[in-house]
């Protein structure tokens, strides 16, 4: 028997391209009759934000529907913020990232201050997972003697399954600028080997958390011996945090073996130098 080349062979067809997020944001909010509201808002894909009702600043919560950011997924938020509004920023829960198999995650984020206002950056604490690969940026454009207070918490693994990153990619990227002018750029990436990185002293020492908190308030240089006194009182033993203030902004930065103490000191911290109570979620 003999066999024939087929002039049509059927082939495989090619694996499809998997389906990833592309959620969006976009709040413009600035005073009405002596309150700061919504004058504009957008929303798409699985972003989305809620207003709870309260005192004083007005809250904008964040909820991703997805349930998490997963490989190749891009996620911005942008908020606009007219002279003498006063909007506190937060998350509805702790952000995943969720291991990738190749392709990197994007997280962009971008703030506009007019003259006098005021933004609290206050988003609940993102854990990456084993073999995460994410970007993430922020963009802060302040005029005049607007203020930003802005807190990041990064976990590195699921503590409570005993997880410990081997591999991934994490960076963070920080650019603030006043009245056209840089006045604070940071970088920090971790590619590769996360875990055998974060054990080295210069780096991390063994954390599984890290910490970081920016005041660029007016008067925020002044506040530094406030500040590293609130930090002697609340921090507990296993957690090393310090503060330092130049270039009229203040940095607190902290690592921890375990993102569950870290969290609580930060919003101990935060509300002793806010003088006023977390958001709600953050009690949750």
């Amino acid at each position: 028997m003999h066999g024939s080349l087929d002039p049509n062979p059927v082939r495989a067809d090619p694996a499809p391209r998997r389906q990833r997020s592309d959620g969006r944001v976009r709040l413009a909010v600035g005073p009405i009759g002596g309150a700061t509201r919504i004058r504009d808002l957008a929303e798409s894909g699985p972003l989305r934000l809620r207003f709870p009702r309260g005192d004083g600043a007005l809250e904008a919560v964040l909820v991703n529907t997805a349930g998490g950011v997963a490989c190749g997924d891009c996620f911005s938020v942008s908020l606009d913020l007219e002279a003498d509004a006063d909007l506190v920023f937060t998350t509805t829960a702790a952000e995943k990232v969720y291991r990738s198999d190749g392709p990197d995650s994007r997280i962009g984020n971008a703030v506009t201050l007019g003259a006098g206002a005021r933004l609290a950056w206050l988003p609940q604490e993102t854990i990456l997972f084993d073999r995460a690969r994410v970007r993430r940026r922020l963009d802060a454009d302040l005029t005049g003697d607007a203020g930003l207070l802005a807190v990041e918490i990064v976990a590195f693994g699921r503590a409570a399954r005993g997880e410990r990153i081997a591999a991934g990619l994490f960076e963070d990227v920080w650019r603030v600028r006043r009245d056209g002018r840089i006045v604070y750029a940071d970088g920090f990436r971790l590619d590769g080997a996360i875990g055998d990185l974060l054990t080295r002293p210069a780096i991390g020492g063994g954390a599984r958390a890290c910490a970081t908190l920016l005041d660029f308030g007016p008067d925020a240089e002044a506040r530094l011996e406030e500040a590293r006194g609130f930090l002697d009182a609340l921090a507990p033993p296993g957690i090393e945090a310090a503060a330092s203030a130049w270039n009229g902004h203040l940095a607190v930065r902290a690592l921890a073996p375990a993102v569950g103490p870290l969290r609580s000191l930060v919003g101990r911290f935060l509300a002793a130098y806010r003088g006023l109570p977390m958001p709600r979620v953050w009690q949750s």
